[in-house]
């Protein structure tokens, strides 16, 4: 009975699917992760397995070329699908693939020509110069591919079916894994690696493609009369603001990456991407269940009375409580066991270095989910300029400070870099909490005379409730 009860709390309505499988496929990913890293490391070492995230670094920068289109055509296809619209979700998917396609083939073009220059970026010599500059052209040409594979699982998302697209990625995430293993077991080093991830996007394209044809029958998004000017006006619009924030958070941790690789060496870079890695998908776990209360606040501000203005903050306020009395016994456990944890983990991949490192990153991740709730209240308002000033503010407050330690002592270390990560997430928490308030206060003007201290006072009261 009990059982029954909580798969129907869990999968009672659509909406509650796409919850629930948020955070079923966020554990599963963390899952894979845990399970790969061993065996990359196992087979690679820390040098070659530098070298993929160098490469990886690539493609994280390359995913600018997106230009936010996946997350416009998910909105803008979700509304036209609840006008019932199919040429208009025809028309918007068309034009995403078209600019896309260019923004694609411009990176591709950009990789051959400055190739040479890329590898010098990251201080690489020798044999590992020649295999990176091997494989960038195939990235280049992977990013085209996965600009066009994300925009169909996007689709499928925006028709209503973002459980669908959730449990098609991380099918997709599992598949790469055990090609990838299967590859570098047989002797095939990076370039499995690069095999296996191609492979889970032809996964993705081949699944997301025939849940959609479920939905909406016949697709026809190539066809000449889906061209539409003011929709690609749209889909441009709506995607600058979040091109605005993924251009910010480049600084963050391919800055980093980058950093680590010309002052301490590529071996450093994998101790780096473990611990903030790690760290971000043990926030996501809990984010992905917050992320929910970014429609209701939408719901109830579009009409802000008083009702509504209580209600939005007592959704802050349970959003704080699942943190506070979930994360923070998960958070000070992980902080305590982090030798032990990290050693069983990575057995004999494991370095001296990596629990420093990963407690001061795990601190910085707590700090940044407490304004998780702030953050999709603020989206959920209508104010996404002030999620893209914090995205600034994370950025250039972690980017100044590596910079500045570099021009005093010509050297940075991996340490340093992840007190940046910690400083520049705990500022940037505490500018969205702040933000928050401001515009709840605004909303309703002469509910209360509060000072800027009260913006932490749903933390607070939720501790106390």
């Amino acid at each position: 009975m009990l059982l029954s009860k909580i798969i129907r709390e869990a999968f009672g309505s659509q909406l509650r699917r796409n919850m629930t499988s948020g955070m079923l496929t966020t554990g599963i990913n963390m899952f894979v992760i845990l399970a790969s890293y061993p065996i990359y490391l196992h087979y690679l070492g820390y040098e070659k397995y530098g070298l993929w995230l160098i490469l990886a670094v690539v493609l994280g920068f390359a995913q600018l070329g997106n230009l936010g289109i996946n997350q416009a055509v998910m909105k803008l296809v979700a509304e036209e699908h609840g006008r019932q619209n199919l040429q208009g979700i025809r028309s918007y998917v068309t034009m995403a693939w078209s600019v896309l396609t260019v923004t694609g083939s411009t990176i591709l073009l950009v990789i051959l020509l400055f190739k040479s220059q890329i590898v010098a970026a990251f201080k690489l010599s020798g044999e590992n110069a020649e295999l990176v500059s091997w494989l960038l052209p195939y990235m280049g040409v992977l990013t085209i591919y996965i600009f066009l594979v994300q925009s169909l699982n996007a689709t499928l998302a925006g028709l209503g079916r973002m459980d669908l697209s959730n449990y098609i990625l991380v099918t997709g995430q599992v598949f790469a894994a055990v090609i990838s293993v299967f590859l570098l077991w047989s002797g095939r080093g990076i370039e499995g690696l690069l095999i296996g991830n191609t492979s889970s996007f032809v996964v993705v394209h081949i699944a997301s493609t025939l849940f959609i044809r479920r939905q909406i029958n016949k697709l026809g998004f190539l066809r000449r009369d889906n061209w539409d000017l003011q929709r690609l006006k749209k889909l441009l619009h709506f995607g600058s603001a979040v091109f605005g924030g993924a251009l910010m958070n480049m600084l963050l941790d391919p800055f980093n990456k980058l950093m680590l690789s010309r002052y301490a060496g590529v071996a450093a870079v994998p101790v780096y991407d473990i611990s903030f890695r790690g760290s971000m998908q043990i926030r996501g776990l809990m984010e992905a269940g917050i992320r929910a209360i970014m429609p209701e606040v939408s719901r109830l501000g579009a009409n802000m009375t008083s009702q509504a203005h209580d209600r939005i903050t007592a959704i802050n306020q349970r959003a704080l409580k699942l943190i506070i009395f979930c994360g923070v016994p998960l958070f000070v456990t992980l902080f305590a066991f982090a030798p032990v944890l990290l050693k069983f983990w990575l057995q004999k991949s494991f370095v001296d270095t990596l629990p420093a490192v990963f407690r001061i990153i795990l601190i910085g991740t707590f700090l940044s989910l407490i304004c998780v709730p702030a953050f999709y209240t603020l989206l959920g308002l209508g104010k996404a300029r002030y999620c893209f000033f914090s995205s600034v503010i994370q950025g250039t407050i972690s980017a100044a400070i590596i910079v500045t330690i570099v021009l005093v002592r010509g050297k940075i270390s991996i340490h340093s870099i992840a007190l940046s990560v910690m400083i520049a997430m705990g500022v940037t928490s505490c500018y969205l909490l702040w933000k928050k308030h401001c515009v709840m206060k605004d909303k309703l003007p002469g509910i209360r005379n509060n000072n800027i201290a009260d913006s932490f006072e749903d933390l607070i009261g939720s501790c106390g409730n």
